[in-house]
């Protein structure tokens, strides 16, 4: 049976067909297209980060010499504010220390000082009533060991006392080296004019200048070693010393022997006393004993010379006693 095909049918195929195809075709075009714009794009922002690089180190560059010349980052300045370069500090400090022996804690002072890089200026031991030691040190530290060394100082045995200090010299010192540049440059110009004065009252003249202004800064070349050496090294006074002899536990009160003692020594002491006294009395007992026997001769002799020169009633002299 013969199927007769519809021609309407066909001829709106065609056209959908067509459509289809040319939107297809543009689809693909507008790819096409949009690749090469998306690698550029890529490309141009390369680019732009190529160039944009250095701006951003210059920038970077810029804003560290800004903090630099402002004190840092906040880190660097709170360091440079703790540890400021120029400033010059005197320190001094006093320890007292009672220890168990004063000639091992000298000895571990001595160890620490000399380990630090310091020196010992002074020590003076003395011993007290044959019981304890004493001992007085005059300790110099670099400023950079002080805080250090007077920790083990004082680790040494009981701190009784400690006593620390800082004055701050800065202004001193930078005055003084002002006054040592000012001065320099003086003497120097009263050279120059002694190597071209002719007179000889003038060369005198000069030269009394000349001496007056060398002696005023040599004295303040003095004055600026003198607070070097004092702002280098620390100045730490350490005193040892020993705990008193205590009396024993238990032995409270006096004992048999401890009595014995006692009465021995107060006996000896009586004789003694006695002896001296017998010795002080001994030669006015030796004169009065010769004075009683004397006076006791003298008087058996004196009654019988009265019996013999008394006469009797009658006239007689009376018989002489019989023996």
């Amino acid at each position: 049976m013969y199927r007769h095909r519809h021609p309407g049918r066909s001829s709106v195929r065609r056209p959908r067909l067509v459509l289809a195809a040319g939107l297809a075709a543009g689809l693909l075009a507008l790819s096409g297209c949009g690749a090469p714009d998306s690698a550029s794009d890529a490309s141009s922002g390369d680019n732009k980060k190529a160039v944009g690089a250095p701006e951003r180190g210059a920038a970077d560059a810029a804003a560290g010499q800004a903090e630099q010349g402002t004190g840092g980052s906040p880190s660097q300045r709170k360091k440079t504010d703790a540890l400021p370069s120029g400033t010059h500090v005197i320190r001094t400090a006093t320890l007292s220390v009672e220890v168990g022996s004063v000639a091992k804690a000298a000895a571990v002072a001595r160890s620490a000082v000399e380990g630090s890089g310091g020196l010992v200026a002074g020590e003076e031991t003395e011993r007290i009533d044959d019981t304890h030691e004493v001992s007085h040190l005059v300790l110099r530290v670099p400023q950079g060991e002080y805080e250090a060394v007077l920790k083990r100082l004082a680790g040494t045995g009981k701190l009784l006392s400690r006593t620390s200090s800082a004055k701050d010299v800065t202004d001193q010192v930078v005055d003084v080296e002002s006054r040592i540049a000012t001065q320099r440059a003086s003497v120097a110009r009263v050279r120059k004019l002694m190597d071209r004065a002719e007179k000889l009252s003038d060369v005198v003249t000069l030269e009394g200048e000349l001496s007056s202004r060398q002696a005023s800064l040599e004295s303040l070349l003095a004055q600026q070693a003198s607070l070097k050496n004092r702002t280098t090294l620390a100045t730490i006074t350490l005193d040892l010393s020993e705990p008193e002899t205590v009396a024993k536990e238990g032995d409270d009160g006096p004992g048999f022997l401890d009595a014995l003692e006692g009465g021995w020594h107060a006996f000896v002491t009586a004789l003694l006393w006695l002896a001296m006294a017998l010795g002080a009395v001994a030669p006015f007992l030796a004169a009065l004993a010769v004075l009683l026997l004397l006076w006791r001769l003298l008087r058996r002799r004196l009654p019988g010379r009265r019996a013999r020169r008394t006469p009797g009633p009658d006239g007689s002299s009376p018989a002489p006693p019989a023996s």
